[in-house]
């Protein structure tokens, strides 16, 4: 009972819940938008209605998730005063840089450019209208840069100086903090798992329609937008997080180590497929290896030495002072294969799929059926990745809350009583229980409507407007 009142892991456990159930919405919104806005360029270039009734369906979708995303990604602003009091005094004259412009700029962009594409329809004219929702894509693009650039610095701190005198970091090279590697192929590696959630849930919801010989018009062209996504999409995920795992590598040894439950530092090091592990005596007792695979992944050859956790943590403890610096190894270890895992298979549906449906095929008989089920169970599964991916980033870097500058347990806040982070933990979850139902309930509705009440204007709109027109949003 002493262990669950302890104030710190409260608060963790509050934040982790509430970010984890906000990302289930940030990459699906921000990928999805670029896919709504490429349905809609084609229905302005061709003018066929099939992609007009695309464009609407998918910019439900699009926006039922856009506004989950908004309110729960509120939360995550109020509990740094909240509950990190400390940490957001420590880093708060870096931090709140990149969030800034974040707000000012990048949610600018997106929340008014999306409530003229929501209001703008046969209103605006339709080139005015598209770009639009391109600019609201670019600006949740935008938006996603600033706060990874804010959580790359927590993962690498660079262009900072320590106040001694105010006991915390300052700003000294903003370009920096914004441009630095971490945060680059970070943004890149994000971006396309972005893709990734998007064109799953096109693959899915497609799968759902076709299965029953529901709108092929709409939902087979939906289908092949969803696949080449996905597998484009998929090619970019495993190229940037290989790339990101070599920064790691470099910058955050324990974390990458940890990933591989790689105990002791071994050259060239073996790529850990499977793994059991005891802790406590700091070796594996069962395991299935690659060998000569991990030196690869890290430094590019198959024969360089890598760091293994118990020589990572001894020149931590040498630099840091006595401790124990280890992630928790499990977590770190599973997270990081669910991740790919997850990730993976929906690239293997894409395949699959791309050879079932190729030169105009409909996949039929029994291995058809298959993909239609297959197809429909992707639509969570990079969701679930990229989940499992922030897990692994934020777990892995633990015991610290900014590397090598701040601990977790000296950033939370010292006045608020954890009983009070535990009520605020209940009535979150209780909020977000209410959110989900919501969302799913709202989503499964407009699913299952199709696209089939959607048709396009009888004339193009290129004037101010028609006052008898009802809101387009109100479809």
């Amino acid at each position: 009972m002493t262990t669950a009142m302890d104030p710190v892991l409260v608060a963790r456990w509050q934040f982790a819940s509430t970010t984890v159930y906000h990302f289930l919405f940030v990459p699906l919104t921000i990928g999805t938008a670029f896919l709504v806005a490429g349905f809609q360029t084609a229905w302005y270039r061709t003018g066929k209605e099939q992609y007009y009734r695309a464009t609407k369906f998918w910019g439900r979708l699009f926006l039922i998730n856009f506004a989950l995303g908004l309110v729960t990604g509120l939360v995550q602003e109020f509990q740094f005063g909240m509950n990190w009091s400390e940490y957001s005094r420590f880093v708060g004259d870096i931090f709140g840089s990149p969030l800034a412009i974040e707000a000012l700029l990048a949610f600018f962009l997106e929340s008014t450019f999306l409530g003229l594409w929501i209001f703008g329809w046969e209103r605006l004219p339709r080139g005015v209208h598209l770009a639009c929702i391109w600019i609201a894509a670019f600006g949740t693009m935008a938006s996603a840069y600033f706060i990874l650039a804010a959580n790359s610095f927590m993962q690498h701190p660079v262009g900072y100086v320590y106040n001694e005198l105010k006991g915390r970091v300052e700003l000294t090279d903003f370009w920096a903090v914004i441009t630095q590697r971490t945060t680059v192929i970070t943004f890149l590696h994000v971006l396309t798992a972005c893709f990734l959630c998007a064109g799953a849930a096109l693959v899915g919801i497609s799968c759902y329609h076709l299965r029953k010989k529901q709108e092929p018009a709409v939902f087979r062209p939906s289908l092949l937008v969803g696949l080449w996504a996905l597998l484009i999409a998929g090619v970019g995920v495993a190229l940037t997080g290989d790339q990101q795992g070599k920064v790691m590598f470099e910058q955050q040894p324990m974390k990458m180590a940890s990933a591989e439950a790689l105990w002791d530092t071994q050259g060239p090091a073996p790529f850990s497929l499977f793994a059991i592990g005891d802790v406590e005596k700091g070796r594996n007792s069962v395991e299935i290896q690659i060998p000569r695979l991990l030196s690869f992944l890290a430094h590019g050859n198959f024969h360089d030495p890598v760091p293994g956790i118990n020589q990572t943590n001894a020149a931590e403890q040498a630099e840091f002072g006595p401790g124990d610096y280890r992630p928790w190894i499990p977590m770190a270890y599973w997270s990081f294969r669910w991740m790919i895992g997850f990730g993976m298979f929906s690239v293997l549906v894409a395949v699959v799929g791309l050879w079932f449906t190729r030169r105009g095929r409909t996949p039929s008989g029994r291995w058809g059926a298959w993909f239609w089920r297959f197809g429909l169970w992707t639509l969570v599964f990079p969701v679930i990745g990229s989940a499992w991916g922030w897990i692994f980033t934020e777990t892995g870097r633990q015991p610290w809350i900014v590397y090598g500058l701040m601990r977790t347990r000296d950033g939370v806040s010292t006045s608020v009583p954890a009983g009070r982070v535990l009520t605020s933990l209940i009535l979150f979850a209780a909020l977000y229980a209410v959110l989900a139902v919501v969302e799913v309930g709202l989503c499964v509705k407009y699913v299952r409507a199709g696209a089939h009440d959607v048709v396009p204007a009888a004339a193009p709109a290129g004037s101010d407007g028609d006052d008898d027109q009802p809101l387009a949003f109100a479809y």
